[in-house]
């Protein structure tokens, strides 16, 4: 059984008052779980099955020539070699926006109006560095200066009474700030199969003994049993623990019932990611918030022939994730979001490729998308003193939206403020 939210603020201040030592992370963690249970309770009673799956595109994505401004006569003078012509697409968008050819697979999402994009998007002064502005993303803080991932703030406030040890969960090797969070577990898996812990290669199990692996779960359950229950950490300590040895649990059943029925490249490290989450949704592992990435949008060099093979694995997975939940009958409950640091500088650069630029297009996919245009079009004919696009919407409002109109969670309360709203989702 895992210890309540409730039960750690109890011991926490209890160990404190008794004049122990608490490290100030953990007593951070204390105070940040006295203030979101308040908080957590007043949107965990509400959408309660929806799912959000958040597609991080790592490096800077070209929005330019994702959602191409074909009839735009300053995007083709701007870039007489890595313009994409009319006849290139793979469809269009409406009289003034068309496809990336390697979007092709999100036709059919486009015209059942499942697939929303939102154009224009970033933040007042724009940071050109990857990791400042992967940070201001994930944190909010516009100064960089990084904190609590905005993901993790609501995952952190979820009241979850059965226990799910993936409410949330991150596919990948490290955890991404989104999901930072000073009181909630929030597990990473880079292979279900390596999601456990290991045996002692040295203590083979004999004949009628337990395996090595279980006597090791037994031995580190035992080392933190023996630890005081008031302790100021335990209960983090504690709820870990648990948490990883019924999820490696949890995560082996899954992965033995689960069929995929969507067309996933098995060579793709991004779509093998995709059906881990789809394996937790399916199987019902109770996951509200998913996260994966997709590197390689650095495209400083020779960008046509890269993005196209990004934009590609993009379009392929998303389809296939789709698809997969759609034939489990699950499609309902979930909707991906994209989002990539910043888009790429409105000229081409002398190596076919384009600088670090601003302001780039998201999409928003799920049956529950209200799909078409959102946002406003920047304006390449009044770009920033760098050559940059001036953004038209700020990424906060994407946020607000989601959060109030399909996760139920306040907005003001996680992202610090109002921003505005999208609609591309009706509310709750």
């Amino acid at each position: 059984m895992f210890l309540t939210r409730r039960a750690m603020i109890r011991d926490g201040l209890l160990a404190v008052s008794a004049g122990m030592v608490m490290p100030s992370v953990f007593a951070r963690a204390v105070r940040a779980a006295g203030n979101t249970a308040q908080e957590g309770s007043a949107w965990a009673r509400q959408a309660q099955s929806n799912i959000l799956i958040v597609v991080q595109m790592a490096g800077g994505n070209d929005g330019l020539n994702t959602l191409v401004p074909y009839t735009d006569g300053h995007y083709h003078s701007a870039r007489p070699t890595l313009g994409i012509q009319q006849s290139d697409l793979a469809f269009t968008f409406n009289e003034r926006l068309g496809a990336h050819a390697g979007l092709k697979a999100l036709q059919p999402l486009w015209q059942q109006g499942k697939l929303a994009v939102v154009e224009g998007v970033g933040y007042p002064n724009p940071n050109l560095s990857h990791f400042a502005s992967m940070d201001i993303w994930q944190t909010l803080d516009l100064n960089g200066q990084g904190g609590q991932g905005w993901l993790g703030k609501y995952v952190a406030g979820l009241v979850d009474k059965d226990g799910h040890p993936f409410q949330s969960l991150s596919v990948g090797a490290t955890l991404p700030t989104a999901l930072r969070a000073l009181n909630a577990d929030v597990p990473t898996v880079a292979d279900p199969k390596g999601y456990r812990l290991m045996p002692d290669p040295a203590a083979p199990a004999q004949q009628g003994q337990v395996s090595a692996a279980d006597a090791r779960v037994q031995a580190l359950l035992k080392l933190y049993n023996t630890y005081p229950r008031s302790a100021p950490y335990a209960a983090l300590l504690d709820m870990t623990a648990q948490s990883a040895v019924t999820g490696s649990k949890s995560l082996d059943q899954a992965a033995s019932q689960y069929q995929p029925k969507g067309s996933y490249d098995a060579a793709s490290s991004f779509q093998k990611g995709l059906q881990v989450l789809a394996e937790v949704i399916v199987q019902g592992l109770g996951l509200r918030v998913g996260y994966v990435t997709l590197g390689g949008f650095d495209t400083h060099a020779a960008q046509a022939d890269t993005q196209t093979k990004l934009l590609t694995d993009l379009a392929g997975g998303l389809t296939a994730f789709y698809q997969d939940l759609a034939a489990h009958g699950v499609a309902e409950n979930v909707v991906v979001m994209t989002w990539s640091e910043f888009g790429r500088r409105v000229e081409e650069n002398a190596s076919a490729g384009t600088d670090h630029g601003t302001a780039a297009p998201l999409f928003i996919l799920g049956n529950a998308v209200r799909g078409g245009i959102y946002g406003e079009p920047p304006d390449l004919s009044n770009l920033d003193p760098y050559g940059n696009l001036k953004f038209t919407t700020d990424f906060r409002s994407v946020y607000a939206t989601v959060l109030d109109r399909w996760l139920g969670a306040p907005s003001t309360a996680v992202l610090g403020g109002s921003f505005g709203d999208q609609s591309f989702l009706p509310s709750v």
